[in-house]
Parts: structure tokens; sequence; C-alpha cells
């Protein structure tokens, strides 16, 4: 893996959040203008309907909106990919076949949670799911959420498809990932903001970020770095975004603080989440306020 690795999905991926209404309904206008900020701040690929999208009680009918709207709004400016989650595999494949028709230009397929299939079970979930369009796909590794870890044998495997071209990786375990990407060839993504400049010093390809909500121009300055070999200087920018990471991912609610963040700095209009996700305590939010202040968007 070099220093300029190939990236299918672009270098600076955001998992971006999805605006609701106070009283829960789809925003799209916000989605398409946090969309267009956040590409206008350095962003080159927009992931809708992951994880940090809500993806769980988002439904089919507003996901195919959401990547029209946003494919609308970002004119090829950044490649828009769509998730593709589930853990029924034909729910998978709809989500898949409707993304692809609204106009996704690539698919993120997680490992089916809840269920803690076989690793067989997940490599026919991932393949039925990467078979059913003519999109490239970014596999999720994240066992925290999935209850299962996506063994090398299985990666082996899925690099076999040619549709399959990349992974996330939230698993946090750097000597692993690169062992499969050196064997396998498949692009690696940072899916742990904390763990962003540890996996691109190694060669991964980008980062799919939840804190590029707020910090997309400072990982794009930090991969920029990265790739002339300014290592100390993507050191500095990393070690300058410690406390931001810390204050929006510490607490394993990534969903809500981004919006929270956002919401405080004006770019979306409100933090509104869809339960069982439930705002953040006013705790957590002083702390927010705090070291947005002091990292520069707060006055």
């Amino acid at each position: 893996m070099g220093s300029t690795p190939s990236r299918t999905f672009g270098s600076v991926g955001v998992a971006m959040a999805t605006p609701f209404s106070p009283d829960g309904s789809l925003d799209i206008e916000s989605a398409r203008q946090l969309a267009s900020h956040l590409v206008d701040q350095g962003a080159d690929c927009i992931l809708l309907s992951g994880t940090t999208g809500e993806s769980p009680t988002t439904h089919q009918p507003e996901k195919d909106l959401l990547v029209s709207e946003v494919v609308a709004e970002v004119n090829g400016r950044a490649l828009v990919i769509a998730g593709a989650g589930s853990n029924d595999t034909a729910h998978g494949v709809r989500i898949a076949v409707g993304a692809e028709k609204s106009g996704a230009q690539g698919l993120l397929v997680v490992s089916p949670y809840y269920s803690r299939p076989s690793q067989e079970g997940i490599f026919q979930h991932i393949s039925a799911i990467a078979d059913a369009t003519g999109l490239p796909v970014m596999v999720y590794d994240i066992p925290g959420r999935t209850g299962v870890k996506i063994a090398d044998e299985t990666f082996d495997r899925l690099a076999e498809n040619p549709k399959i071209k990349a992974v996330k990786d939230a698993a946090g375990d750097l000597p692993t990932g690169i062992a499969v990407s050196r064997r396998t060839g498949l692009e690696y993504y940072s899916g742990d903001d904390a763990l962003n400049l540890p996996w691109l010093t190694i060669g991964a390809s980008g980062i799919v970020s939840v804190v590029g909500h707020v910090a997309a121009a400072r990982y794009r300055a930090m991969i920029d770095a990265v790739d002339a070999g300014n290592y100390e200087e993507a050191r500095t920018i990393d070690g300058g975004l410690h406390s931001l990471v810390d204050v929006i991912m510490g607490g394993g609610q990534g969903a809500v603080m981004a919006k929270e963040a956002l919401a405080m700095i004006g770019t979306i209009p409100n933090a509104t989440v869809r339960l069982p996700l439930v705002g953040a305590g006013q705790g957590e939010l002083d702390e927010l306020r705090k070291v947005l202040r002091v990292q520069g968007y707060l006055s």
C-alpha cells in the first residue's frame, strides 16, 4: 500500500446524518444543504443511510428520496453512496436496488446484525446484496454493533467478487486489516475517527467519518499532508482534533452528537433524532459547546 492508494470511494467520506423536522419527518431541504456544505468543506464522498444516518429508523421511500435529492444537490461534485444494511437479506437487496434506481454511485453493506450468522451466512448475505446491482460495494465491518466480526477467510472470498472494492473498518485491528488489504487488494477506509491517522499512515485509501460533519476541511488537509509525505503536519492536524473526536464519538452516540454539533453551529436547524435514539443530556451538551468553542466553531 503506497502513499497514494487507489480510491474507488474518494478519500474524505462523511457518514451523513439524516436531518429531521421537529415532528420527526424527513427534512429534505436541510439534507440537501448539509450535503452541499460537506462537499464545500472538502468531502468527496457522502454516505447516506449509514449508522449515523439512522438507517434502522428510516424507511425505503425515505431512503430513496434522500438519495435522489442529495445526488441532485451534489451534482457530480462528490460520490454519493448509500447504506444497504439489514439483517434481512431480501430487505437489503431491496434497499440496494432502490438506491441504484435513485442515483447512488456505490453501496455500503454491513454484515448482518443481531442474528449473529455464521461466516457462510455473512458471505452469502453480502454477496446477494452486491450482486443485486451494478454498483461498487464497500463492506462495513463493525463487530461492536453487529456482534460478529467478518473473518479473514470471508474477506478473501468476498474480494473475488469484482463489485466488492473496499472495506470500511471499525474493528480496530490495524495489523489484520493491513494484512487483508495486502492479500486481497481491497481498499481500506477508516471507520473510526480516533484511528484515522494510523490507518492513513499505513496506506488506507481514506476515511468515512462522523467528526467530518464539523471537521471535513481539516481531514481534507490531513489526507493531503499524508499524500505529500508530510507526516509531521498530518500529526499536528490529528492532534488538534482529539478533543473533538472524544466529545462526538467518546460516548458511543455519534449520530446524536454529530447532530447536536451541527445544530449548535447552525448547519442544520435542529438535532431531532428518532427513537430509540434520544437527544444528548445537558452535561454532554455543555461539554460539546465548550469543545466547539475552543476549536473555533463557536464564538
